[in-house]
């Protein structure tokens, strides 16, 4: 919010409403006595009455009046900054595993998904005018939410994504990825990319994963895909009703060949995260890859406050008058 006088010289006129103010002042003080008593020495006991407590109220309220006034005229305006957005953004679908194995702790202090939440959300809170929409899969895939602008409810609803049930476990990478295609099939914006993150192999779903990159292909969708999972073993939680949670260890066991085939036939590329570090460090490299040159028009909306200051001036103004012509009416 920004304030400015469109036509500001009247305003130094405020200046030299301070010799005015002083002189009103003083003149209280001074002025002549209009009634002249041989003796005052009987008045001095009696308390001042309304009047004379009052009696540098009028000077003060035209002053006040007249200052509003002048303010006024010299065309207040408050302004708003807008800016008009002339390029569109990236239509981003983003495609995150919750299959079972997603549980795994390799990325310490935390598993899987739980670090691949957090990336996302600041991946998420870094663009800016792009629609981003979530997919879900494990045995189905489902859209968590639709492309939107709204960053906010997104990232409530990635924050509420959790492990599939055990019944509804399995890895749908196809599935995913046809249904990340589906969400971004109908989108206006010139460039469209699905982020594919999976720690595992296709193992459940009518779509299969290739059959998916065609899909992505033939309508001109993009695929970074991102394979998850540390090298070598990785300990796994099992929560035994009786014994506590314990942990296995457990391979990676993650299709390489697979998620390199999807992203060479859509033009993207792929990635292997091994611990939080380098899953942050790619979401920063596809975040730096898949930027819009925005294009932005700045202007400022003004709205004018004149009745804002002439109103109060005035009304000031009229109370002194009123007040010096009733109760505070001195004689000459």
């Amino acid at each position: 919010m920004t304030f400015r006088f469109a036509d500001p010289w009247p305003a130094l006129a405020l200046l030299l409403l301070l010799a005015p103010l002083g002189w009103l002042l003083l003149r209280g003080r001074r002025r002549q006595a209009s009634l002249i008593f041989p003796r005052t020495v009987p008045f001095q006991t009696m308390p001042p009455g309304l009047a004379v407590r009052l009696r540098r109220l009028p000077p003060a309220l035209r002053v006040a009046g007249l200052a509003l006034l002048i303010v006024a005229f010299a065309r207040p305006q408050t302004g708003q900054h807008e800016e008009e957005i002339l390029t569109e953004g990236i239509s981003i679908a983003l495609a995150v595993d919750i299959s079972g194995s997603m549980r795994t702790e390799d990325f310490k202090p935390r598993n899987r998904l739980a670090v691949a939440k957090d990336v996302v959300a600041g991946f998420v809170r870094g663009r800016r005018n792009d629609l981003i929409g979530l997919v879900v899969f494990a045995a189905n895939a489902y859209t968590r939410c639709p492309l939107t602008l709204d960053y906010g409810v997104l990232l409530d609803l990635l924050r509420e994504v959790d492990i599939a049930p055990r019944e509804e476990d399995g890895t749908a990478i196809g599935m995913g990825l046809a249904t990340a295609v589906a969400r971004l099939k109908d989108a206006r914006a010139k460039s469209k990319v699905i982020i594919l993150l999976t720690d595992g192999r296709n193992n459940r779903g009518q779509v299969d994963p290739l059959s998916g990159a065609r899909l992505a292909q033939a309508l001109g969708i993009k695929v970074h895909a991102i394979g998850v999972g540390t090298e070598g073993e990785a300990p796994y939680p099992i929560d035994d009703p009786i014994l506590g949670r314990r942990y296995i260890n457990v391979s990676a066991d993650i299709d390489e060949e697979t998620l390199q085939e999807i992203a060479a036939a859509t033009g993207g590329q792929y990635f292997r995260a091994t611990d939080a570090r380098a899953l942050k460090g790619i979401f920063e490299k596809i975040d730096r890859m898949e930027r819009t040159e925005m294009k932005v028009r700045g202007y400022v909306r003004r709205t004018e406050q004149f009745a804002s200051f002439l109103y109060p001036g005035a009304l000031l103004i009229l109370t002194e008058l009123g007040l010096a012509w009733t109760v505070l009416r001195s004689v000459p």
